[in-house]
C-alpha cells in the first residue's frame, strides 16, 4: 500500500474539544472542523471535504488496481463468475466487428470468382473489365482489416484465444486478397479469348469453380463461427479440385494435338484452370489457419520436408520436361520436380517417342509457363538449363539456391533423324548424370 493511502487509513479524527483535553494550546475559532493528527493548524470543513473527495477518488482507482492484479486468471483472462468485464466486452466487441469484415471480404471475393466464370462462359469482355476494376474494393478491404487487428492488438493486448484470432485474421487476410488477384486474374486470360472461335469446356470450368466457392464459402463460415470441424471437413475437398485441375489439362492438350485449339488458347485455358485450383489451396490455407485459431496447434506445412526442383527452360519446354520426367522416373523419396519455360511449346512427336523409349514417364508432362508460377521461392532449387531462362526470374529469391545446368536445345538442331536422335541421346545422358548427382547429395546430406 502506498503512502497516500496509508496516510488515508492511519489518520484519526478528533473534535476540538479532544484537542484541548489533550493539551493542544490552539483554539478552534472556526468551529467543528475535524483536525487530522500530524497536521498544522486547523482545516475548514469546506477545504477537508474537498480533500476527502481526492482521497476518494485516488483510493477507488487503488483499489479497482488492486482488484484487477489479484484476480485470478485461466490463460490470461480473469475468471469472472459475476459477468463480463469491461474490458472483455470491448475485446468481444473489436472480434466481432473484425470477423464482420471478414465475411464482407470473403464475399466480395466470392462475386468475383462467379463473375469472373460468367465473363468466361460468356466470352463477355464488359464483365471482364468489372471483375478486373472491382479489384481494388478488395485491395482496400486487405488494408482496413489489417488496421483494424493492428489496433486491435495494440489497444487491447489479447492474450490466448483472442490473440490466436487476430494472428490468423492477419494471415486470412493475405489469403484472400490472393484469391481477388485470382478473379483478376481469370478476367484478364477471358479478354485473351473474346475473339478467339475455339471449343471451351465450359461445364468443367464450371464444374471446378463451383467446388472452389464452395471451400471458400465454407472456410469463411468456419472462420466466423470458430468451428474447426468444419474447416476440416472442407480440406478435404481439395483432392477433388485436384483432380479436376488434371482431367481439364489432359483435355486441353488432346484439344491442342488434334489442333482444335492454337497454344494461345490452350495457354490462357491452363493459366485458368490454375487459377481456380488456387482458389481452392488458398481456402484450405484460411481452413488451416481457422484449426490453428481453434485448437493453439499449427497444422501448416505438413510436407516442409520435401525437396523441390524447378527446371527452368527459356525458349522451348523439351529440356525441362525431359529433366521433369527423369526425376520422376529416379522416384527419389521426399522430392518434388517441376519444369516451366520463358516459351513454353509442346513436345514434338520424336521426342516423345524418345523419352518413351528411354522409359520415361510421359504421361501428365504439360509444357507450363514460368509465369504460371506463383511462388517460386517454395523451390529448393532452381536449374537454369537456358541462361536466357534468368530473365523470366524475380531478381530477389531468397534463401532458393539457383544453379547453371546449360546444355544444348536437342530440338531444330538438325534435320535429319539421326542427328536428332543424337542431340536427344546427348541431353538425356547431361540430365540424367546431373540429376542423379544433385539427388544423392542431397539424400547424402540428409544421412549425414
Amino acid at each position: 500500500m502506498g503512502q497516500g493511502a496509508a496516510w488515508a487509513f492511519g489518520a484519526q479524527l478528533e473534535t476540538p474539544p479532544q484537542r484541548e483535553r489533550a493539551g493542544d494550546p490552539r483554539g478552534c475559532p472556526e468551529g467543528p472542523a475535524r483536525v487530522i493528527r500530524g497536521t498544522p493548524g486547523l482545516w475548514s470543513a469546506a477545504k477537508l471535504t474537498e480533500c476527502s473527495a481526492i482521497v476518494r477518488i485516488w483510493l477507488t482507482t487503488w483499489l479497482e488496481h488492486e482488484a484487477w492484479s489479484s484476480t485470478p486468471r485461466r490463460g490470461g483472462a480473469p475468471l469472472n463468475t459475476t459477468g463480463p468485464t469491461h474490458l472483455e466486452e470491448r475485446v468481444r466487441q473489436e472480434m466481432d466487428r473484425i470477423r464482420g469484415l471478414v465475411r464482407e471480404m470473403g464475399r466480395l471475393c466470392e462475386i468475383a470468382i462467379r463473375r469472373s466464370l460468367l465473363a468466361l462462359r460468356n466470352r463477355d469482355r464488359q464483365m471482364a473489365f468489372s471483375v478486373i476494376l472491382r479489384d481494388q474494393r478488395i485491395d482496400e478491404m486487405e488494408i482496413e482489416i489489417d488496421r483494424a487487428c493492428l489496433e486491435f492488438l495494440v489497444r487491447l493486448q489479447p492474450v490466448a484465444g483472442p490473440l490466436r484470432m487476430a494472428y490468423s485474421t492477419i494471415r486470412i487476410n493475405l489469403e484472400l486478397e490472393r484469391i481477388g488477384d485470382y478473379a483478376e486474374s481469370i478476367a484478364r486470360q477471358v479478354l485473351k479469348l473474346v475473339n478467339e472461335e475455339a471449343e471451351i469446356p465450359t461445364e468443367q470450368y464450371e464444374q471446378i469453380a463451383d467446388l472452389s466457392l464452395q471451400m471458400l464459402h465454407e472456410a469463411i463460415e468456419a472462420y466466423t463461427t470458430e468451428d474447426g470441424e468444419r474447416a476440416r471437413r472442407t480440406i478435404s475437398t481439395e483432392d477433388s479440385v485436384d483432380e479436376l485441375k488434371s482431367r481439364i489439362n489432359r483435355g486441353l492438350v488432346k484439344l491442342f494435338r488434334d489442333q482444335r485449339i492454337p497454344f494461345e488458347v490452350l495457354n490462357a485455358l491452363m493459366m485458368i484452370t490454375r487459377r481456380f485450383e488456387r482458389i481452392s489451396d488458398q481456402a484450405r490455407n484460411i481452413c488451416q489457419e481457422v484449426l490453428y485459431m481453434c485448437t493453439g496447434e499449427p497444422v501448416r506445412h505438413p510436407h516442409s520436408g520435401i525437396f523441390r526442383v524447378l527446371f527452368a527452360d527459356a525458349h522451348t519446354a523439351t529440356r525441362g520436361l525431359m529433366a521433369e520426367a527423369i526425376g520422376r522416373a529416379l522416384s527419389p523419396n521426399n522430392f518434388e520436380f517441376c519444369s516451366a519455360s520463358r516459351d513454353p511449346i509442346s513436345l514434338e512427336p520424336h521426342v516423345v517417342r524418345f523419352m518413351e523409349s528411354k522409359g520415361l514417364p510421359v504421361q501428365g508432362l504439360l509444357p507450363r509457363s514460368l509465369s504460371q508460377l506463383e511462388n517460386l521461392h517454395h523451390f529448393s532449387v532452381i536449374v537454369l538449363l537456358d541462361p536466357d531462362a534468368a530473365s523470366a526470374l524475380p531478381p530477389n529469391l531468397g534463401k532458393v539456391i539457383v544453379m547453371d545446368w546449360p546444355v544444348g536445345d536437342p530440338t531444330g538442331v538438325a534435320e535429319l533423324a539421326d542427328e536428332r536422335e543424337a542431340a536427344l541421346q546427348q541431353a538425356y545422358a547431361f540430365l540424367k548424370s546431373h540429376i542423379e548427382d544433385l539427388v544423392d547429395a542431397v539424400l547424402g546430406e540428409d544421412q549425414a
